[in-house]
């Protein structure tokens, strides 16, 4: 397991490596002058005033000396100073970072909540009317996008209902009652589609388990039938799932742009939206290099943990 872990962080490393000089070399192929945008939006712009601007953001040096100052602030976990607010980027992405895992989490938190017994109960009642309506819950699940399921949340369980705030951010220190309450919509929006997928995942992997034999013998044996289902059956069929869960988690880091737009949650898609909007480069660096790192350690901890929960799986 030692060497598999080593050699997955050294790919790991190279993998954010060409990222981050992706995103490096993108962004500055973008037509358009960044000072330019900055200065536009306090008034008069003159051709001395942007080289001036252009020279004290040292965006007129060379893009390989751009890119090495780049490189070695990282190396001391330094993501540098906005071009457009000139603070340090490392306290707003202190900020936005615990919101947006809040949000995923809620959405991982409700698509396994409402998926594992979903796909459980469809398994049991295989080809019955049970069976049918989840699987038509799941169809519709997976084919309305969280920007109509938000939009729908909000229209249901805000203006009608008038159960939850339609958008915006309270701290829990502040107000743990409220920021859960908003919590709670965006949460569900993010995890619909998840949901779905657990569920489906779930009732297929359930249906192959329950056909195997030692499910048969432990039926044969006289042990209860909810024993059988939820230790033996379910326990091995949870496998399968546990990847699917963990791909589809980076896929909740992309939804996370759409869900915190609609509810105004503060999270870092909205400062990668903002930030790109402005132009302002060291913060949509810093944030895909965040996203991106997230998305490959949890591609390495669904490995990890497949080969923790089945002993047929050996890494060397």
């Amino acid at each position: 397991m030692g060497p598999y872990v080593a050699r997955r962080l050294v790919m790991t490393g190279f993998l954010v490596w060409g990222v981050v000089t992706i995103i490096f070399l993108l962004l500055r192929l973008v037509p358009g002058d960044v000072t330019e945008t900055i200065l536009a939006e306090g008034g008069i712009v003159s051709p001395a005033l942007v080289e001036a601007r252009r020279h004290a953001l040292g965006l007129d040096r060379p893009l390989i000396v751009q890119y090495r100052i780049w490189i070695a602030q990282l190396g001391r976990l330094n993501f540098g100073t906005s071009l457009v607010s000139e603070r340090p980027i490392g306290p707003d992405i202190g900020t936005a970072l615990p919101r947006t895992l809040e949000l995923i989490g809620a959405g991982l938190a409700f698509g396994l909540a409402a998926g594992i017994p979903a796909g459980v109960f469809a398994a049991t009642r295989r080809g019955r009317f049970g069976d049918l309506v989840v699987t038509a819950a799941t169809l519709g699940g997976l084919a309305v996008p969280n920007f109509v399921s938000g939009t729908i949340l909000v229209l249901c369980f805000s203006l009608l209902l008038k159960w939850f705030p339609t958008a915006g951010y309270v701290t829990f220190s502040q107000d743990p009652v409220g920021h859960l309450r908003y919590l709670l919509l965006p949460g569900v929006a993010l995890g619909v589609t998840l949901g779905a997928i657990v569920a489906r995942f779930t009732r297929a992997a359930m249906l192959e388990t329950m056909g195997q034999e030692y499910i048969r013998t432990a039926e044969a044996k006289g042990l209860a039938h909810r024993r059988v289902l939820y230790h033996h059956a379910l326990k091995n069929a949870i496998i399968p799932v546990i990847t699917v869960v963990g791909l589809e988690s980076g896929a909740l880091l992309g939804g996370t742009i759409v869900v915190e737009y609609i509810f105004n949650w503060p999270g870092m898609s909205t400062l990668l939206l903002q930030s790109a909007f402005h132009r302002d480069y060291p913060v949509v660096q810093a944030v895909v290099l965040i996203i991106a790192c997230l998305f490959l350690l949890l591609n390495l901890a669904v490995d990890l943990t497949n080969a923790y929960v089945d002993p047929r799986i050996h890494y060397s």
